[in-house]
């Protein structure tokens, strides 16, 4: 799915765009007066609508040649950018109106407790284990991706040459450069655990013409501030309008434990071998067959078809087992952080629409090697540089950590003596508050309890706000000579 604005520079890029590669460039402003000039020059980086039809109209047609020549299409270069401030980042720039969003504007090192995020707690204080730069002020953060290495690094050094990185005229100055690929071969596509990743993003009402089949659309507000479906739309200042808050998490995710637990630990149930039943808990714990197939439709045995179908991957509701979890979990990962029917069918209905976010996250990090596998445990790091894109943080990533993912008691409202447990993959629990646990993963006996160690540690992130293409001319930069 591609979400673009006519009034925005909020682009959201699918496989569709050859999105391969993307580069995060977290950075301090050093000299307010030069970056806002500077700011100028970097806004023609930042594609326009038009820009964008253009370039999808360019790989559909490369597609269709190398059919009709019965070749593999080449990727053709190109490379987008953007840019997102933090609270401190737009401060130090002179824009101290409050955005409306208590999330943001607090920021997410303030946040790391409440999140869930391992730490220290010292009387009041609380120091996350968190890498050391994100532990810094963090003005802002540049984007971007491309097909290939080549493209963006291009793009990058076009940007460098404009912010004076380098020079004694810069002015900005690099915190930290994280980057991200598309995992190799059949792989692609698939966060490094091994599932299919991307699939049930929402799909915004006006602009995407022909939705697939799934979950309801929703406002374009949910994800553009000020427009229909914000609720905060009439108090937001005017340049918050047709942006985005952005929540960057480093996310750091342990392979091979993850596997050998798996592995040691597989469904039993007749006629399926060990290595099945071990795909079978994977599933369960996900909520989605590696394939991306989901559970609730095929419960026992993957369908790579299905998976593969985005006409069909995506329609399900979870409606048919209310008080059950034979198909599904209640805390598999995806039922976590899109309930679907297990709210919006209660009598009366709970609308979770300004729950939903648009994820734009790639892969870090190497393949796991041979030793890892073989020994069971992580030697590099590699993990997700989780984005997403909402018009609240409270509403969107926020509630979604803290009030699903981490609430052992959601979803609420089946009638079972089940506890549904926290979210397998990105549960948390603060320190003292008891173990991770789940149930449903054994579909013979949906009640027992499951404990469960931790695969993904947040080793860092900030909240950031996306401007639009009109806010970073008209309010964000400047013309103001020397």
């Amino acid at each position: 799915m591609l979400f673009t604005s006519p009034r925005s520079c909020i682009y959201f890029y699918s496989t569709g765009l050859t999105k391969k590669t993307e580069t995060f460039i977290f950075f301090q402003i050093s000299d307010v007066g030069r970056f806002r000039r500077n700011l100028l020059d970097f806004v023609p980086l930042v594609k326009t609508v038009a820009q964008v039809q253009d370039d999808l109209a360019a790989i559909q047609d490369n597609k269709k040649q190398a059919a009709h020549k019965g070749t593999k299409p080449q990727l053709i270069p190109l490379a987008g950018a953007n840019i997102a401030f933090s609270r401190s980042g737009l401060t130090k720039i002179g824009i101290t109106d409050n955005s409306g969003d208590v999330a943001f504007e607090g920021g997410q090192l303030k946040d790391a407790e409440g999140l869930g995020d391992k730490g220290t707690k010292i009387g009041n204080n609380f120091d996350p284990d968190w890498e050391p730069v994100f532990k810094r002020p963090i003005h802002g953060v540049i984007l971007v991706a491309g097909d290939s290495h080549p493209s963006v690094d291009k793009k990058l050094y076009e940007i460098e040459h404009i912010f004076g990185v380098g020079t004694f005229h810069h002015s900005i100055h690099e915190v930290a450069r994280l980057r991200g690929d598309v995992r190799p071969g059949e792989e692609n596509g698939h966060e490094h655990f091994g599932f299919q990743d991307g699939i049930s993003n929402p799909s915004i009402i006006g602009f995407d013409k022909n939705p697939l089949p799934g979950p309801k659309q929703v406002h374009e507000g949910v994800i553009l501030v000020g427009r229909d479906g914000d609720q905060q739309a009439s108090t937001r200042p005017p340049w918050a309008v047709d942006g985005s808050f952005l929540v960057f998490r480093h996310l750091f995710q342990l392979v091979p434990e993850f596997d050998s637990f798996l592995k040691n630990n597989p469904i039993v149930l007749p006629g399926l071998t060990r290595e099945q039943g071990s795909e079978l808990l994977g599933a369960r714990l996900v909520g989605r067959w590696k394939s991306g197939a989901p559970i609730d439709i095929t419960p026992l045995h993957d369908d790579k078809a299905l998976g593969a179908d985005p006409t069909r991957n995506n329609n399900f509701e979870f409606t048919g087992e209310r008080d059950s979890q034979t198909r599904c979990p209640f805390a598999a990962h995806v039922r976590k952080t899109n309930p679907r029917g297990d709210l919006e069918d209660l009598t009366p209905p709970i609308s979770i629409e300004n729950r939903r976010i648009i994820r734009r996250g790639i892969p870090f990090g190497p393949e796991v090697t041979t030793f890892e596998h073989f020994e069971g445990q992580t030697h590099h790091g590699r993990g997700l540089l989780f984005a997403c894109y909402q018009s609240s943080i409270d509403r969107g990533f926020q509630f979604i950590q803290k009030s699903w993912a981490n609430a052992p008691n959601f979803p609420f409202g089946q009638k079972t003596p089940a506890t549904p447990g926290i979210d397998p993959i990105i549960g948390q629990v603060e320190a003292g508050a008891g173990v991770r646990a789940m149930s449903g993963t054994n579909p013979n006996d949906p009640v027992a309890p499951l404990s469960l160690p931790q695969w993904v540690f947040p080793r860092g992130g900030e909240y950031f706000f996306s401007p639009s293409l009109k806010a970073l001319k008209v309010t964000l930069a400047s013309e103001v000579e020397e």
